[in-house]
C-alpha cells in the first residue's frame, strides 16, 4: 500500500493519504484500457443517419420509356440509384452503435488507469475543492501549482453548490475537465462519473480525499 502527499486547495501539504495496491498498483492492461476506450466513443454514437433506398423515395409509378426500340438503355423506374434523385444502394440506416463490456472487464479497466496515473506520477489527491462562487482564476492558480501543462482531469465527490462551482469555473479552461463522481438520486455509493476516457485523455488526475476514499469503497476486494 503505497502513500501520496495530500494538498490543501491553496496547493500546501496537509497530509497523506494511503492507497491500496489493489486499485493503484495493479499492473495496467491496455488491451482493456483499449476496449473500454472504444466502447465509450462508440456509446456516444448518435446513429441517426439514414438514407431512402429504392423502396422508399418519391416517384416511379411509371416505366420512363418503352423496354425496346428506343436506342436508350432499359430503365424500369425514375427511382433506381442510377438516375438523379433515385434511391441510394447500402446507405446507412439507423443503427445502435453502442457496445456491451462486463462488469469485471469495466472495474479492470478502472484500476488499470488509476494505476497508470499513479504510475507516472500525474495524480494529486487534494483535502477539499469547494468555491462559494465560480472563480476561474481561483480554479487556474491551483492547476498551475499541480499540473503546469493545464492537461488535467478533477474528479470531486459530491454534488453540493461549493463543488458545481469548482466544475463551472473550468468552463474557460480549454485542456481541464471537472467531473463530479457522485450521482445524484443514488442512496448507494458509487464513482459511475470517474471513466476510463477521461482519465487516459487528460496528463494529470487530481481526486479529492472523499473521491479517493469512494472509489476504495467501490472497488475494493476486486469488485
Amino acid at each position: 500500500m503505497a502513500e501520496v502527499d495530500v494538498i490543501s486547495f491553496e496547493g500546501e501539504k496537509v497530509g497523506k493519504i494511503s492507497l491500496p495496491a489493489e486499485i493503484f498498483e495493479i499492473e495496467p492492461n491496455r488491451d482493456l484500457l483499449f476496449r473500454y476506450i472504444h466502447k465509450q466513443l462508440a456509446d456516444r454514437r448518435r446513429g441517426t443517419s439514414s438514407t431512402k433506398t429504392k423502396a422508399e423515395v418519391s416517384g416511379g409509378g411509371k416505366k420512363p420509356w418503352a423496354q425496346k426500340h428506343t436506342g436508350r438503355a432499359r430503365a424500369g423506374s425514375n427511382r433506381s440509384p442510377l438516375w438523379r434523385h433515385g434511391g441510394v444502394t447500402f446507405g446507412p440506416k439507423p443503427k445502435d452503435w453502442s457496445e456491451r463490456l462486463n462488469k469485471k472487464m469495466k472495474v479492470k479497466a478502472v484500476k488499470s488507469a488509476l494505476s497508470l496515473k499513479f504510475k507516472d506520477g500525474k495524480l494529486v489527491v487534494v483535502e477539499d475543492m469547494k468555491m462559494k462562487t465560480p472563480k476561474t482564476k481561483q480554479l487556474l492558480a491551483f492547476i498551475d501549482k499541480v499540473a503546469p501543462s493545464h492537461n488535467v482531469l478533477c474528479v470531486l465527490d459530491t454534488r453540493s453548490d461549493e463543488q458545481l462551482n469548482v466544475k463551472r469555473s473550468a468552463d474557460n479552461l480549454p485542456h481541464t475537465k471537472v467531473i463530479i463522481a457522485d450521482n445524484a438520486g443514488k442512496k448507494s455509493v458509487n464513482v459511475d462519473g470517474l471513466n476510463v476516457f477521461d482519465v487516459i485523455k487528460h496528463e494529470w488526475l487530481v481526486l479529492t480525499k472523499h473521491a479517493v476514499e469512494k472509489i476504495v469503497e467501490v472497488y475494493k476486494n476486486g469488485k
